[in-house]
This record gives C-alpha cells, sequence and structure tokens, in this order.
C-alpha cells in the first residue's frame, strides 16, 4: 500500500533560497514544456512529452533563455531531478484532460504558471535523498533537519519538497507492507453520517459542530486583504500606472508588500491547517470505531453554485471528507457505502418510514403526519443513511437507494452495500497496535 507522510522542514537561509530557486526552475520548466506542445499542436504535430525532455536537454546549457548574466548555465545550480520531472507531470495532465473528455466529464486544459499564483513545489528521486533519523540528505543542499521521523517503515518511492506560506514540506511516499498499514477497529457498529454546513450528525444523535476557521476569520482576512490591496494600488502609482497592470510587467517588490504578502499567506495556511485538522480527526474516528459508514453521494460542484451556500460548503469541505473516508476505510477494513443523491433520507420518517413530502431547508425539525413521531432534521436524516447499510428500509424505496464506494482498492469492493451481518472485530486481522496518527496521513 502507497502511504504519504508530510514533514516540516527546518532549512536554513541558503537552503530556503535553494527550494525557492528549485522549484522556480520547475515552474520555468513546466511553462516552457507546455509552450512548445501547445506550438506543436498547432503545426499538426503530434507532441511527446519524452520528445519534449530530449529536446530541452539539448539547449538547456547552450540557449540564451537558459543563460545567466554571465553567459553562464544557470540549471547546473540546480539538481536535474526539478527540470526533468515536469515533462512526467504535463503528459500526465494532459492524459487526465483527455481521459475527461472521453467520459464526458468536466475537463480542464493544463495552464501555465505565475509566481505566486501557483504551489511551490519540486520533485526528488528516492535514489538521490537519503533519511537519517530526524534528518534528510538532500542533493545541492546537503541535510535539512526533519521536525519527526518518518512514521513507517518500507521503500521509498519519491519525494516532493513544497511551501505552504513561509514554511517547507517533505512529502515522502512509501510503499508499506499490508500488514503495517492495516490497522484494527475498536468497534463493530454501522453508523450513518450526515454531514450539513455547520456539524455532522450521526445516527446515535451526536452532533460534531465543525470549526468553520473562514468564518471564524473573515474579518481579519478581510482586513489583511485590504492592507495588502493598497499596498499594491500605492506601488502602482509609484510606477505610474492607471488602470490594468501591462502585459508582462512587474511592480518593484517593496518590504512592506512582501511582509503583508507573508503575513496573508499564514493566515490562509491557518484555515487550511485548522479545517484539515478537524476532518482528519473526524473520519479516522468513524472509520475506527465502525465496520460500515454510510454517507450521501453529494453533488459538491452543483451545491457550490448556490451562491448563498457555497461560502459555507467550502468551509466544511464536504469532498475532503468523503476522500479521507475512502482511503481510511482500506486501512481500517470498513465498508463505506454510499446512498444515492436522491434519497429522501431528511424527508422519510425514520420511525414508519412515511415520505414527508416537501421540507424547506429552514424547517429544522418536522412532525410526521402518518405516526405523530417529531423528528430533528439531522438526526431523521442520519438514522435512515444507517438503515440503508442493514436493509432495513429496502422493502419500502422504489429508490436506487445505495452502492458501493467507486474508488477502486478500497474495503467497499469487498461486500454488498446491502449490509446484514456484521463481522465481529476479533475475526479480522491486521496491526495489533493502531497507533492513531493516520489522521495526518495523505493516500496516493
Amino acid at each position: 500500500m502507497l502511504l504519504a507522510h508530510r514533514i516540516r522542514l527546518d532549512p536554513t537561509p541558503v537552503q530556503r533560497d535553494y527550494f525557492a530557486r528549485a522549484a522556480g526552475t520547475a515552474r520555468r520548466v513546466w511553462n516552457w514544456a507546455l509552450a512548445e506542445w501547445q506550438r506543436q499542436i498547432a503545426a499538426g504535430q503530434r507532441p511527446d512529452a519524452m520528445a519534449l525532455k530530449k529536446q530541452f536537454n539539448a539547449i538547456k546549457y547552450t540557449h540564451p533563455d537558459w543563460l545567466d548574466a554571465d553567459g553562464q548555465p544557470w540549471l547546473r545550480t540546480i539538481h536535474r531531478d526539478a527540470h526533468s520531472q515536469p515533462f512526467a507531470h504535463l503528459a500526465k495532465a494532459w492524459s487526465a484532460y483527455f481521459a475527461a473528455l472521453r467520459a464526458h466529464r468536466p475537463a480542464h486544459r493544463p495552464v501555465f504558471k505565475k509566481k505566486g499564483r501557483c504551489r511551490d513545489s519540486f520533485y526528488v528521486a528516492n535514489d538521490k535523498l537519503r533519511l537519517d533519523g530526524k534528518r534528510v540528505v538532500l542533493p545541492k543542499v546537503g541535510p535539512v533537519p526533519l521536525r519527526e521521523s518518518l512514521r513507517w517503515p518500507g521503500k521509498i518511492m519519491g519525494a516532493s519538497v513544497s511551501r505552504e506560506a513561509d514554511h517547507w514540506f517533505l512529502a515522502l511516499q512509501v510503499e508499506v507492507p499490508e500488514q503495517v498499514a492495516c490497522l484494527l477497529r475498536s468497534g463493530d457498529g454501522v453508523t450513518g453520517v450526515d454531514l450539513g454546513v455547520s456539524a455532522a450528525t450521526l445516527s446515535s444523535g451526536e452532533k460534531i459542530a465543525a470549526p468553520r476557521p473562514l468564518r471564524a476569520t473573515l474579518r481579519r482576512l478581510r482586513i489583511r486583504n485590504r492592507r495588502q490591496s493598497r499596498k499594491v494600488k500605492a506601488a502602482k502609482m509609484t510606477a505610474g500606472i492607471a488602470g490594468p497592470m501591462p502585459k508582462g510587467f512587474r511592480l518593484p517588490v517593496s518590504a512592506n508588500r512582501t511582509k503583508g504578502a507573508r503575513t496573508l499567506a499564514r493566515l490562509h495556511a491557518r484555515i487550511a491547517r485548522v479545517r484539515t485538522d478537524f476532518i482528519h480527526k473526524l473520519t479516522t474516528r468513524l472509520c475506527r470505531e465502525n465496520q460500515t459508514v454510510v454517507i450521501e453521494d453529494l453533488n459538491v460542484s452543483g451545491m457550490l453554485a448556490n451562491a448563498r451556500l457555497a461560502r459555507a460548503i467550502a468551509d466544511v469541505g464536504f469532498y475532503e471528507f468523503r476522500r479521507q473516508l475512502q482511503y481510511k476505510a482500506t486501512r481500517y477494513g470498513t465498508t463505506l457505502v454510499l446512498a444515492d443523491r436522491w434519497y429522501p433520507s431528511s424527508k422519510r420518517c425514520s420511525c414508519c418510514g412515511t415520505h414527508h413530502g416537501r421540507l424547506m431547508l429552514g424547517e429544522r425539525t418536522w412532525t410526521c403526519d402518518y405516526c405523530g413521531a417529531q423528528h430533528d432534521r439531522d438526526v431523521n436524516a442520519a438514522i435512515n443513511l444507517q438503515r440503508l447499510a442493514t436493509g432495513a428500509l429496502a422493502a419500502q424505496s422504489a429508490l436506487p437507494v445505495a452502492s458501493l464506494a467507486a474508488t477502486p482498492g478500497t474495503a467497499a469492493d469487498m461486500g454488498s452495500a446491502g449490509g446484514g451481518k456484521v463481522t465481529p472485530v476479533r475475526h479480522e486481522h491486521g496491526q495489533q497496535d493502531g497507533s492513531g496518527q493516520e489522521q495526518n496521513d495523505a493516500h496516493f
């Protein structure tokens, strides 16, 4: 099983400078390769990533565009992995684009990357780095301290160094043995989860409030955005520019504008960390304590089209919640069931199964006209989702109510969505001492 461990680095100022130059090199090579790819398509040719790489290798040390002010090839100061991997990434991006077209899904062409508008990162091959406890030895820079040691044993398949705000991180992709990657659950329950913009409601009636970090820091974020906008406006006035920026022109960078940009980036990074921490802890708990988890197959992209709810939905992270459940279900042997997005989980009475009819978004409680039961909207939906896994409502619904998780290779591929018999934990195999630290992992 392939797992990734993302570790924060503590580089020196010289190492930070190299990381920034290596990320800039990867970005510039990507832009060169994409421009050449598009030029060949316009000329009626069929571009190939490996052919582009050979073409670039033939000019990278001699062409004037890749020489410094002294006429020396500055690419020699950057390790070759940083300017060779963008070709593979570009080929993968075009393959994903054409695959989406063939599947009639929304497709997006690869675009050019701009400094300050894209993620700074570069690739390091597995044979070019070496781990030594809480240190990693990287090419061109030598040993760099790590905040923690690598969590799992196994073969390192590759690594990437990336920047988040003013911090640098090393992401290691590790091939972990199955007996180490698989963890033991602490329970064998079946639970339904109704995910809302303010809380996640379980079928047991428990409501777990979402932190909603963007909402909590929105005022501070607006203040810092206005401050940065005023600095940019002052720089344009100093340069004598009125209106839109001319193409290719760069404003002179002042120390205050750089400081404000870093402050704003740190705030955005903190918002993302708070949201990710909550989702990791909740999804780990659900997979660890249950044999089957049932969620709704939400149309997140369609929900984000609603201008009134888009910010609240994005602040909770609906799709990230589902993505983490899918890969963690593999590690815990948990079955993930997806309820059909048209299944009326909120409108169906969990006591008698009667359909309530029209239910407005603002109605948080309602009373069943048939049996008189009073329901909390979210708790009722979570209970109905739980019963889908056990087949309790299968005879009362004519809709396609549930399906297995759509991720190939997950544990949901191994069982039936109808549920029924539950296997006790004592009959399962796996690691006997789950550390619980997988809440910070990412799955490739």
